[in-house]
């Protein structure tokens, strides 16, 4: 064919068919500036990492984790007074991103639960000084095979990994989208940017690096198949209602949709698809959340990451995880409720009990905060369950208040130790009340907060679910909250009386002095505890103005 017909085709074509322009996105920049700003410090670390020189490059990253992390913070409250919270709530990013109450409430909750975090991350006075270099929690070069020589050379040369800074912003970039994502595919997306850095820095534990490392890859595995059953149920999801679209699924469920695609027509409204593919993104919600079935990976991941993730995780998961439970529940499925509800009945229930029973039987004390951890799930469940408006402020504020007693429980955990690092058995602790009277009264404290005593902000937490739960009709599910709060409290009272009443072993562990750093992050973890325990009305209204999803 020559050139002048080819030529006279295209032409021909061209008049035919006019050139469709692809419309740009419309982005609103200022209501997503707190995940903007994160992960903009996050690509900026990874420069830091290839340009700063080695000596320079901690510095650099806690500063920028820092200034980050305050800054988006600074950008969330902007939000809020400017009534985004509010009036002005609305779907930002076409669609991707909701941005309204819970959404700010919580990610808020996140920036100041990473912000206080970052500074245990940052501490490097706890481990003796290795060849006249002050070193930190994480391995001297993550590429090392534990006990080679390479490793042995990157410890002498004073190697540290600064690289968890930009991880730990990407997964807190992940974690602020999580609980505001408006559709399946941003849910997914988010949740594989907070867990893929998770995975990572589980396993770059300085001390008991394969202990560390056989954390990391039981969580990637089980993070994987999480994954998986998420993604099965989305595309079940969006077989039922022909959309990934929070709003649209929920018209579908309702009956009030009015225009269907002829390509979906067949499938379209077909309950099992919404049935089994609910069912599926739960599971994968619930394992996030560390509800029982699905809480296998907590203690051995909570004992083996280094303790400063632990504290972390155990704190900013929960609050992205929970968020996102709620607006699935309540924006997506809540014609749904009538089958929803049953299910989460018996998580919840398995989830207290579970977790509390097994406490007991504990003897490190890092699995039985992960135990406790277990046990605090099903207690939110509760109020998750209540399906009112104070459900979701009840919630909110337990959130927020368990977070800061976690990361501070953990920080503690950091300080007492041993020739082999932190001495985290049980009966290390013994007579630590008479060794150290401050750090056994802080973390007793923080276990009287988790055991739900009046005057701390646990208490104020479990009896704001409860009374959420019993007006939501789900009062024998408060009876069960009770009875597992009192078997909680006694593994709690257990480790006081251990700390305060036991004769010290002489060969036992120290307390090793902290910089300011941890010292802040243990001093905000009380402050909080005790405002919230004996103040909370103010926290209390913040959250029940915050607690109205936009749809």
């Amino acid at each position: 064919m020559s050139a002048t017909a080819v030529h006279s085709l295209w032409t021909t074509a061209a008049d035919v068919e006019p050139l469709v322009r692809i419309p740009a996105p419309h982005i609103e920049y200022a209501q997503l500036a707190p995940v903007l700003i994160v992960v903009g410090a996050a690509v900026i670390g990874i420069l830091v990492e290839a340009t700063v020189p080695r000596r320079a490059r901690y510095h650099t990253q806690v500063f920028l984790a820092v200034v980050a992390l305050a800054a988006a913070f600074a950008a969330i409250v902007g939000l809020a007074v400017n009534g985004y919270a509010t009036t002005e709530k609305q779907i930002a990013a076409m669609g991707a991103i909701a941005v309204d109450g819970p959404a700010l409430f919580l990610q808020g909750t996140i920036l100041l639960a990473s912000l206080v975090a970052v500074f245990t991350f940052a501490e490097r006075r706890l481990d003796p000084t290795a060849h006249g270099n002050r070193v930190d929690s994480f391995a001297a070069e993550a590429a090392a095979v534990p006990g080679s020589e390479h490793e042995k050379a990157a410890v002498k040369a004073g190697f540290t990994t600064t690289e968890v800074f930009p991880l730990l912003l990407f997964a807190i970039a992940g974690m602020l989208v999580f609980p505001a994502a408006n559709d399946l595919l941003t849910l997914f997306i988010a949740l594989e940017v907070f867990s893929l850095p998770l995975y990572l820095l589980c396993a770059l534990a300085r001390r008991k690096r394969l202990l560390s490392q056989e954390a990391a890859v039981k969580y990637f595995l089980l993070g994987a198949f999480s994954s998986a059953f998420l993604l099965f149920g989305i595309a079940l999801m969006y077989g039922y209602a022909g959309s990934v679209s929070y709003a649209r699924i929920a018209e579908v469920v309702e009956g009030s949709v009015r225009t269907i695609d002829p390509a979906l027509a067949d499938t379209m409204g077909n309950d099992a698809l919404l049935l089994i593919g609910g069912a599926l993104i739960l599971m994968g919600l619930l394992f996030k959340v560390g509800a029982v079935p699905f809480h296998m990976w907590t203690p051995d991941v909570y004992q083996g990451a280094p303790t400063p993730l632990t504290g972390f995780m155990a704190a900013a998961t929960k609050v992205a995880a929970f968020g996102a439970l709620l607006r699935l529940l309540y924006v997506v499925l809540p014609g749904l409720a009538w089958d929803w509800r049953p299910v989460m009945w018996a998580v919840a229930i398995v989830t207290m009990l579970g977790g509390a029973i097994v406490a007991i039987t504990q003897t490190d004390i890092k699995r039985l905060l992960a135990y406790s951890s277990i046990a605090h799930a099903g207690f939110i469940l509760a109020g998750v369950i209540a399906t009112t408006p104070e459900g979701i402020s009840s919630v909110l504020f337990y959130l927020l208040a368990y977070s800061f007693v976690t990361i501070g429980a953990f920080a503690v955990v950091t300080l007492v130790r041993d020739a082999g690092g932190e001495a985290t058995h049980l009966s290390k602790w013994a007579g630590l009340g008479r060794r150290s009277p401050l750090v056994a009264a802080v973390f007793a404290v923080f276990l009287l907060a988790f055991a739900g005593i009046p005057l701390t902000s646990g208490f104020s937490g479990k009896f704001a679910v409860f009374k959420a739960a019993a007006e939501g009709g789900a009062g024998a599910l408060v009876v069960v909250g009770v009875i597992s709060s009192a078997i909680a409290a006694f593994f709690y009272v257990r480790v006081i009386v251990l700390m305060f009443f036991s004769e010290p072993k002489p060969e036992g562990p120290t307390v090793a002095v902290p910089s300011p750093l941890t010292m802040t992050t243990i001093g905000v973890g009380v402050a909080v505890t005790l405002v919230l325990g004996l103040a909370p009305q103010y926290f209390l209204d913040l959250a029940s103005q915050a607690g109205v999803f936009v749809r």
